[in-house]
């Protein structure tokens, strides 16, 4: 199958270096990463070693019959990446939103209206963007697909590369819980610049507590309950983490973050139905605040 993967940045490269085993790939990606992998391969390091060889280019100008198109830029971004291809894509062409953040893929369906088809992902992977065409694994996961008539033969496809490709019974759930983990690891990480295991100081616990509360709260008027203890599961599932999170990577390198789509989603959802979210809204303000002053450049944590 021919796939396009649209943004590859940390995610994007992880799952475009694994496809290209099977597959023929393209990368949308910046000028200086685009340049490397042209010259030597995309490179991928940590948990897994290879170096893939990939088409890079800055600008999609085509797309084949039978495409995947991973879309893994920045939600924010995701306006003007739709738009890019919307005059391209075909009857037979697949848009999978592998993305953070609430309701991006509703922007992409906007733009590409019925041109195509476009589902929701998510990703249980983590990745730090090292340097043009290296991308460092950090997590091992699995793919979360919307169902829909093709959502099978997709996550075959991305099994069959390594990429674990489930179909999600209930996406909206699986979104909004990928989504609560978020609302606390991204900010608050990013607030005391640790890696995502330092979200599991004991020291946060009442924080984090009243975070997840809010978002439980909005999510409930969405239509969303869970049974599960966010708190003890940080603990548990991302206390051993040695990865960055997306939001400090993205103030690191002084580029906006998806606060908005995190957050700043939760807040603004919790405003139509009437539900404050103070401690969300403080931290948007505090990550809104952080944005206008980049930090530096990311250390690695190895």
């Amino acid at each position: 199958m021919n796939v396009i993967v649209l943004g590859a940045g940390a995610i994007g490269s992880v799952y475009a270096a694994k496809l290209a085993a099977n597959h023929d790939v393209t990368v949308v990606a910046r000028g200086a990463h685009v340049q490397a992998i042209n010259r030597e391969g995309l490179r991928m390091i940590g948990r897994e070693v290879l170096t893939a060889q990939v088409r890079a280019t800055t600008a999609v100008d085509a797309v084949p019959p039978n495409t995947l198109v991973l879309l893994t830029t920045k939600v924010n971004d995701n306006r003007a990446a739709a738009a890019s291809i919307a005059h391209l894509v075909r009857d037979d062409t697949i848009i999978l939103c592998v993305q953070n953040g609430l309701h991006g893929e509703r922007i992409v369906k906007a733009a590409i209206g019925d041109r195509s088809v476009v589902l929701r992902a998510i990703t249980q992977f983590g990745a730090i963007f090292r340097e043009p065409g290296v991308v460092d694994l950090k997590v091992s996961g699995y793919t979360l697909i919307e169902a829909g008539d093709r959502s099978r033969a997709i996550a075959l496809l991305l099994t069959a590369s390594g990429l674990d490709g489930r179909v999600s019974d209930d996406i909206n759930v699986d979104v909004w819980r990928k989504l609560i983990f978020n609302c606390v690891i991204n900010p608050i990480t990013s607030i005391i610049g640790t890696e995502v295991g330092g979200i599991a100081d004991v020291g946060l616990d009442a924080l984090n507590q009243i975070v997840i509360d809010e978002c439980l709260h909005v999510a409930r008027a969405d239509g969303v309950a869970f049974d599960i203890d966010f708190l003890h599961a940080l603990k548990e599932v991302f206390g051993p983490s040695r990865n960055i999170a997306s939001m400090r990577q993205d103030l690191l390198k002084g580029k906006p973050t998806e606060i908005d789509h995190m957050n700043g989603a939760v807040v603004e959802l919790g405003r139509r139905y009437g539900i404050a979210c103070p401690v969300n809204a403080a931290l948007v303000t505090i990550i809104k605040a952080m944005e206008s002053r980049p930090v530096g450049v990311a250390a690695d944590p190895t």
